[in-house]
């Protein structure tokens, strides 16, 4: 009997032969879930190492699931023995196993783990190992994202052929580390190395010296191929600063840099996480950035640059930022758009004005709802004070997130239409005594009616897919004239928190205006004429001072991208050859020889006309044009892709005005948890070298770009779409 079966542990049950005790164990896993591929009729039957469908003696019934196609078929076949039985025969190593006695057949689990255990000797030789990759994984060195499959489908190839690859693996894991922020020392945890060790018992765990330096090169190799893409950037970069803090007397200094590429798409990079002795000193910040631009080869090509600061001293630390820069960077416009302070920050800024002013009723506000939510009997009773005094309000009332101003706006927001309800909970309830009085009341309507100004700004910037420098101006002349006109609310609690904002926000409309105003004019749906309309409103009858200012730096910075030899593209050798374009501003169009027509007098006229009557520049061609039809699906980049050959000057200076960074706050990010001052780098990462600090900062923004790409094809199992 144990010659028939090869394992007289074995016994049959129901239409399976089934290994019983500790096989049985692990036999209890379905095959479908191990191995699932095509499905075959119950009635098919083995013949050598073809499958064919035929009548099986037992008649199948509804109730039996249907059999599937193992895949272990690709290192198995079949062979006769005596009685009608079959046995399992290893491909590799000729090794036999009981599949079938009859009508009777055996599952394929035991088969399975002979391949996938290591079992062969054949494949221990080879050192090969089966691999098994679900639909919706990725092959990209680790990188993206691995969907769940809905079914679990597989195509089998062959075993890998491909040898197990130690250095492949711990580039792996150093990706792993970076894009997760899991500490170096992971690899000396224990229980990883446990881990580790049941899923590659022949991977060597690196220490933590040498996983430094797998960090290290996936951050060189990453940063060459950034290198590439700057070196056919068609235009400027700009950078934005951000200033870090440590529980030492160090910090560091983030650089970023924003740039439109020659698709028109606009990026945002990491370029470097420097530490410096004093990050809030100027003197600093320039050797900072001096030292990243030449990093990175970029030393003539620094456009701006966006502090995420707002100290009293701004204008006396952009100035000498300024001064240290220009004397080894051609700053444009001599520098008057150089230092750009950060939206996101300012609104922010304004938000907590707004909250610190009015503190002490925030407070009342948060112990009464924590006082209500404390159980659901008073929850109960609140709800029942709701219902009688006919309060049609909506809103849940929720605690607020003090990080995050816009929590705290809400949590106002839905306190102020419950205001009756907490007075009458305070007169039946003795324990409850945290009730706002109707002062505090029209102090919190004052400031949800100024703090809604600042989240519908927000909201505004983060619901744009590409946030280009055009529209911050939309968001700023708005607010800055609400809260001009708000200074002279009658009522003095109105007027008092909106004098507040107003003048700090008017010291970041004072610097920030022209550059956001330049920005709106490279926008063809507005230009000029948007300037001239919302200067009219804040200036009244001074607007037209205001508006000569941003039309004289408009045509001053034009100058002096004409001044600019245009780039050897292809893009631009075509438009000089197959438009006959000028080749400068001050250039005419040359008139054709004669003809023999007998009007070379009229070919002297044309010429006379040319001379005398220049054409127009492209920037006045461009202004003078017709507005471009707003339309909610405009696409401004793609719009200056396209008119890029009729203004190839002026898409220049598009190109780089639209890629300032107003603000600091990447797309897809929420600007309301924006700080307003230094970041703190944590205990561990201060802990570390500053070069592998920056390592781990850069590359893992780097990584989140890189594109997918296989090491090549495996032979060892294909994905296969469901149906």
């Amino acid at each position: 009997m144990a010659e028939e079966t090869g394992n007289e542990n074995q016994a049959v049950q129901g239409n399976e032969i089934v290994p019983s005790n500790e096989e049985a164990q692990a036999e209890e896993v379905q095959v479908d879930e191990l191995v699932p591929a095509e499905e075959l009729t119950q009635g098919d039957e083995v013949q050598g190492n073809e499958l064919v469908s035929a009548e099986m003696s037992t008649p199948p019934t509804s109730s039996r699931r249907r059999r599937k196609k193992s895949l272990v078929w690709e290192h198995f076949t079949i062979e006769a023995v005596s009685g009608g039985a079959t046995r399992a025969c290893c491909k590799l190593c000729k090794q036999t196993f009981a599949y079938s006695s009859g009508s009777k057949i055996a599952g394929t689990s035991h088969l399975k783990r002979h391949i996938t255990l290591g079992s062969c000797p054949k494949i221990k030789n080879q050192e090969h190992k089966l691999a098994l990759t679900p639909t919706g994984g990725t092959d990209n060195d680790g990188e993206g994202a691995v969907e769940r499959p809905s079914k679990r489908r597989y195509r089998y190839t062959g075993y890998a052929n491909a040898a197990f690859d130690q250095d492949r693996s711990c580039s792996y894991l150093a990706k792993m580390i970076i894009l997760h922020d899991y500490p170096l020392h992971i690899v000396q945890q224990p229980a990883f190395t446990t881990f580790i060790d049941s899923l590659q018992p022949r991977f060597r765990v690196a220490d933590v010296d040498t996983m430094e330096g797998e960090v290290y090169a996936v951050y060189q190799k990453e940063k060459e191929n950034l290198m590439q893409a700057f070196s056919t950037m068609p235009g400027r970069i700009s950078l934005t600063i951000g200033l870090w803090t440590t529980s030492q007397t160090l910090g560091y200094v983030s650089l970023a840099g924003q740039f439109i590429d020659s698709e028109w798409k606009i990026h945002r990079r990491m370029l470097n996480f420097m530490m410096v002795s004093s990050p809030h000193s100027e003197n600093a910040l320039s050797e900072a950035i001096s030292t990243s631009l030449s990093d990175w080869n970029m030393k003539d090509k620094l456009f701006t640059i966006t502090l995420d600061n707002d100290c009293s001293s701004h204008d006396i630390y952009s100035a000498n930022l300024r001064d240290h820069l220009s004397n080894k960077n051609n700053l444009m416009l001599k520098g008057q758009l150089f230092v750009v302070r950060c939206y996101a920050h300012i609104l922010n800024a304004v938000a907590q004005d707004v909250i610190a002013s009015i503190h002490g009723v925030i407070y009342n506000i948060r112990e009464s709802i924590k006082f209500i939510k404390a159980s659901p009997s008073r929850e109960e009773k609140f709800a029942e004070i709701a219902l009688q005094l006919e309060i049609p309000s909506t809103k849940t009332l929720c605690l607020d997130v003090t990080t995050q101003w816009n929590t705290t706006y809400l949590m106002l927001l839905a306190a102020l239409d419950y205001k009756q309800a907490f007075s009458t909970l305070e007169t039946s309830d003795d324990n409850y005594n945290e009730a706002p009085s109707t002062e505090d009341w029209k102090k919190v309507e004052a400031a949800c009616n100024y703090l809604k100004l600042l989240y519908d700004s927000a909201h505004s910037i983060m619901a744009a897919a590409n946030p280009t420098s055009n529209i911050f101006f939309h968001e700023a002349w708005k607010l800055q004239l609400e809260l001009s006109n708000a200074t002279g609310h009658e009522d003095p609690v109105f007027s008092s928190i909106a004098k507040d904002m107003h003048e700090r926000f008017d010291k970041y409309w004072k610097d920030c205006n022209l550059v956001l105003a330049i920005a709106v004019v490279m926008d063809p749906r507005f230009k000029m004429k948007l300037v001239e309309f919302s200067y009219s409103k804040i200036y009244g009858v001074e607007a037209a001072k205001y508006v000569k200012v941003v039309d004289d730096a408009v045509h001053e910075l034009y100058k002096e991208y004409v001044a600019q030899p245009l780039p050897l593209t292809p893009a631009y050798v075509e438009q000089g050859e197959g438009n006959n374009a000028p080749s400068s501003e001050n250039s005419t169009q040359a008139t054709a020889p004669s003809t023999g027509d007998g009007l070379v007098d009229f070919d002297m006229y044309l010429s006379e006309i040319a001379t005398s009557q220049p054409t127009k520049s492209e920037l006045e061609q461009y202004l003078d044009e017709s507005l471009t039809p707003r339309i909610q699906e405009f696409d401004i980049l793609n719009w200056w892709k396209l008119n890029t050959l009729k203004f190839p000057t002026l898409s220049k200076m598009a190109r780089d005005i639209l890629a300032i960074p107003m603000s600091m706050v990447s797309s897809g990010s929420s600007i309301f948890s924006a700080g307003t001052g230094s970041r703190m780098l944590d205990d561990y990462r201060s802990s570390l070298r500053p070069e592998i600090v920056e390592a781990l900062v850069c590359a893992k923004d780097w990584l989140q770009y890189s594109p997918a790409t296989p090491e090549g094809p495996s032979t060892a199992l294909v994905k296969v779409d469901a149906p």
